[in-house]
């Protein structure tokens, strides 16, 4: 039974892609419409959502470098975005 609780609680292997993107989507729309600029805005909505994925991965219990991909990698892959905006110098450090 605790095995069928486990398996039930990590998503599915097609799910954390499309959310990614959708959410990359909704960033990118409002750092368009944002007034500091596409590169700033799109820089502190990487770091944000990458502070948000990470308390959500927490409180979710789920463990860093798992197998199966969940919000821990999605952190990784916002934070990674905000180095890349920050290195090519689209926009200040936060």
């Amino acid at each position: 039974m605790a095995e069928l609780e486990k398996s039930s609680r990590e998503p599915s292997a097609a799910l954390v892609p499309v959310r990614f993107c959708m959410r990359i989507v909704i960033l990118m729309t409002f750092a368009a419409l944002g007034s500091v600029g596409f590169g700033t805005g799109l820089a502190a909505l990487s770091a944000m959502a990458a502070i948000v994925c990470t308390v959500v991965a927490t409180v979710k219990g789920e463990t860093a470098f798992s197998r199966a991909l969940n919000h821990w990698d999605e952190a990784l892959a916002y934070a990674a975005l905000y180095f890349l905006f920050v290195g090519l110098d689209l926009s200040a450090p936060l």
